[in-house]
């Protein structure tokens, strides 16, 4: 049976090419080896497969129980903790899931479409007519605001601020392609005190930590049963044998809410409202689709819209915010696409890789919200959120959230690019975005002059 093709360079030269240019060095493997490769990328030394096939994707994602175990990206435990849903594994993922899903469903979720539509009208409302905005800032500023309001239930508070403020710093810390370096090589993560880059990550998650803990102490200590939002509701769940979740538990996952829910959604707008500006025929479309709106339009039924859907999901595609798939290592040694794995083989899905293939989707590079609405695409051609068992918890908020924030946006302001040159994808962390955040100009708010015209935050 073939063996894996893949880099032969040494380890610490693929990280950094990695870490400093993640799309094109990907492409470049895939144009050398194909479908399925190995290198050295987001572990510390160690060989991973990637594949980027949906008929291999599909075996991966669907055969955890007996064949493939999930594993727990070292990265991810290092900044969410060990008990984030993203670290763990087995029955403690299966219980702390099944803990967390009944926030992100159903009613529950709905209930936020109209938080969701205040936020975004009042933090644009908050922008200097005439004067040019990063798009990646505003957007941040919306999703921190439904994070702190829906999970936390906290409207105003000094500890609200203190929270905001820090992590809002921390991050900062790792958003550039260099200072990114910190989470992926080891060797650096050495405490120099407090004016060395990890000093400081460690000292303000530090801080991040006793704002939490502090918190979730109040929180127990006034537990009122009646409130809706999440921080409430994951200090009453229990599992079927009456236990509910430790402090320790509660703080990774608010971690992992606040950094995964936040920063990666506000990403994917900033890209959204690039796009949209970009096009004018996208524009356009939207546009008319949107007029077609009443003025107290329910928050679902802007959900359900087909080319504002299309537009979000087209956004995701060409740059999804996560590249891989979470990590799956063989059990014992198995066939894949003709290929032999040995027990204990590290393998990802690479989901940039399946994103861009031509056989999917036709000039790839190209924004086309159109392929969406021709086509039907299964959980293992398209995965933005991941797949399996392992995919993202808040996908059906984040969904949610994209299209009511993008369709309060252009419903209601007049916004245009400030900046002609093509915007490309930068390492953010361990996630890419738009370098320079995406430049806007706002032009003010949009007269409401029909009965139909658009006005969804008002819903």
């Amino acid at each position: 049976m073939k063996s894996i093709p893949g880099q032969k360079k040494p380890s610490l030269f693929q990280k950094i090419q990695f870490i400093l240019n993640p799309l094109n060095t990907l492409e470049s493997y895939a144009k050398q080896y194909g479908d399925i490769f190995t290198a050295v990328v987001t572990l510390p030394k160690q060989v991973q497969v990637l594949v980027s096939s949906p008929q291999a994707l599909q075996q991966i994602l669907t055969k955890d129980e007996n064949e493939y175990e999930t594993f727990g990206s070292p990265i991810l435990q290092s900044m969410l903790g060990e008990n984030s849903i993203l670290s763990l594994t087995g029955d403690r993922h299966r219980r702390e899931r099944k803990l967390l899903m009944p926030p992100f469903h159903g009613d529950r979720m709905r209930n936020y479409g109209e938080l969701i539509c205040n936020i975004t009208k009042e933090a644009a409302s908050n922008l200097t007519v005439s004067k040019t905005f990063i798009a990646r800032k505003l957007m941040q500023e919306i999703t921190m605001q439904v994070i702190l309001q829906a999970v936390f239930g906290l409207y105003d508070s000094p500890r609200l601020s203190q929270i905001r403020s820090i992590l809002a710093d921390w991050l900062e810390l790792t958003a550039t392609p260099l200072r990114a370096s910190l989470l992926f090589l080891p060797w650096l993560q050495k405490d120099w005190g407090a004016w060395s880059p990890w000093g400081q990550y460690q000292r303000l998650l530090k801080q991040l930590d006793e704002l939490l803990y502090a918190e979730i102490a109040t929180r127990r200590a006034q537990l009122d049963p009646n409130r809706t939002d999440i921080l409430t509701l994951m200090l009453l769940a229990q599992d079927e044998e009456g236990q509910g979740m430790t402090d320790q538990e509660i703080r990774d996952e608010l971690m992992t809410m606040l950094v995964a829910g936040h920063e990666t959604t506000a990403t994917a707008l900033a890209w959204a409202v690039y796009w949209v500006y970009k096009h004018p025929e996208v524009y356009q479309k939207l546009m008319q689709e949107l007029a077609t709106l009443e003025a107290d339009t329910d928050p679902m039924t802007i959900f359900r819209l087909p080319y504002l859907t299309a537009v979000c999901q087209e956004t995701l595609r060409i740059y999804p915010v996560a590249i891989f798939t979470t990590f799956r290592r063989t059990k014992q040694p198995l066939e894949l696409q003709g290929y032999h794995l040995e027990a204990g083989t590290m393998i990802q899905g690479c989901i940039y890789l399946t994103h861009q293939r031509e056989d999917l989707y036709p000039e790839p590079k190209k924004f086309k919200p159109e392929r969406f609405l021709e086509r039907q695409y299964s959980p293992y051609e398209y995965l933005p959120f991941g797949g399996g068992s392992r995919r993202c918890l808040g996908m059906a908020l984040a969904n949610f959230e994209m299209r009511l924030v993008l369709a309060t946006l252009l419903s209601n302001f007049e916004m245009e690019l400030a900046e002609n040159q093509p915007v490309k994808p930068k390492r953010r962390g361990i996630t890419l975005g738009p370098a320079g955040g995406v430049k806007m100009l706002m032009k003010g708010e949009r007269k409401q002059v029909e009965k139909k015209s658009p006005s969804v935050a008002t819903v």
